[in-house]
């Protein structure tokens, strides 16, 4: 049985609130800010039932904070989501229809793509193609930096790739919407789009990059875990989250 609701509790809500997503120490110091303001018991691996208390009276307005994997560097994220709404519609307060529209292209190419990218001449290009007002050139480059900054994309070099927050919070839309094409990753069982694939083409399977670095750390010789064929990726180091100083 979950406890009782309290001002720490509502403290820790308030803040996903404004922020949207945080990763998991920055939850963690979180959890102990709340807990030590309020004069409440602080557990140190009682992050996810102190959630789970906070879930259960969000139910009732589905909503959640939910947990989720960065694909970038594998560190675990806490998102607050809306349960009620989990396609781009739930989007529709703070962008106009060609705006999602546009929204909509881009996850179509980021998805279709083998590296899980989208590079911003993709996305210029396939204003052509839109069915509501056409956005011009500075239209849709404003358009992507709101879109990075409101954590729905990341963008790195010019290639664009959908955000932690944004893949937590669309997972069931994007499993709906790209049933066929998407593919999980065999170790986490994730939702796999920046990921190493397995050549064999009789196998195929995807992981993560983090977690092909977990996976294979310490393996002298790397192979599938599928179907065992020598693994030719280059393995990328095991990523440590940064240490961040208290306030």
């Amino acid at each position: 049985m979950s406890q009782q609701m309290g001002d720490s509790h509502r403290r820790f809500l308030q803040t996903m609130m404004a922020n949207g997503i945080v990763d998991e120490q920055g939850a963690r110091a979180l959890y102990q800010h709340c807990c030590e303001t309020h004069n409440t018991q602080y557990a140190p691996d009682k992050l996810d039932d102190f959630i789970d208390t906070i879930n259960s009276r969000l139910q009732p307005m589905f909503m959640q904070i939910r947990k989720g994997m960065s694909e970038d560097n594998g560190q675990q994220y806490y998102a607050l989501v809306n349960m009620a709404e989990t396609n781009v519609t739930r989007m529709s307060s703070d962008y106009a229809d060609n705006e999602l529209e546009l929204f909509r292209k881009t996850m179509d190419l980021i998805v279709g793509s083998e590296n899980g990218k989208a590079s911003s001449t993709d996305i210029l290009n396939s204003t052509d193609t839109m069915t509501a007002k056409k956005l011009k050139k500075s239209e849709t480059e404003h358009l992507l930096n709101r879109l990075v900054n409101d954590k729905w994309l990341n963008e790195k070099r010019g290639e664009y790739t959908l955000s932690t927050r944004c893949i937590i919070e669309m997972e069931p839309y994007i499993r709906a919407m790209y049933q066929d094409q998407v593919k999980v990753c065999h170790i986490c069982r994730n939702i796999a789009f920046q990921c190493q694939i397995c050549e064999n083409p009789a196998c195929g399977i995807k992981i993560h990059n983090p977690c092909v670095a977990r996976y294979f750390k310490g393996r002298s010789e790397p192979r599938c875990p599928a179907c065992d064929d020598f693994w030719p990726h280059e393995i990328p180091e095991v990523r440590r989250p940064q240490s961040r100083s208290r306030r």
